[in-house]
């Protein structure tokens, strides 16, 4: 496969092409007036803008980076704090059957990005924390 194709809706062009230079750390490859393309070489990811004139919700659950390395977790974190965005973090916690360390940023029209590293699996899923051998205690259900 040549690249992993995301295209996504967006109000505002400027705005949107201003957070995915800074969060993919690349220019677009492509402008137009109601278009722009990323490609990036790692991930291999085609991943375009398309203007309209309203975006209702977020139609997608999230987007996401996995790193290979708990420091990576830590330098995309400072980098993207470094240009101005606030990075909601998730430390050693219980997500998608796994043990994670992560941070989230979120684009112009409310689409999160996630970053993460998986420190091991987990037999127990974000939602579900087990308090004795028939109780469940509901936790946050917002890791994935």
């Amino acid at each position: 496969m040549k690249y992993v194709h995301v295209g996504i809706n967006v109000t505002n062009l400027e705005a949107s092409i201003e957070f995915y230079q800074k969060v993919f750390g690349v220019q677009p490859v492509k402008t137009k007036v109601d278009y722009a393309k990323f490609l990036l070489d790692e991930p291999r990811l085609n991943f375009t803008l398309n203007v309209q004139d309203e975006v209702k919700g977020n139609q997608v659950n999230h987007f996401g980076f996995q790193v290979e390395t708990p420091q990576e977790i830590h330098s995309h974190k400072s980098r993207l704090e470094k240009e101005g965005f606030f990075a909601r973090q998730e430390m050693d916690t219980t997500c998608c059957y796994a043990v994670q360390d992560k941070f989230w940023v979120t684009d112009p029209d409310g689409n999160e990005w996630e970053f993460f590293y998986t420190k091991s699996d987990s037999e127990v899923h974000k939602g579900e924390d087990s308090v004795g051998p028939n109780e469940k205690l509901p936790v946050d259900n917002a890791c994935c």
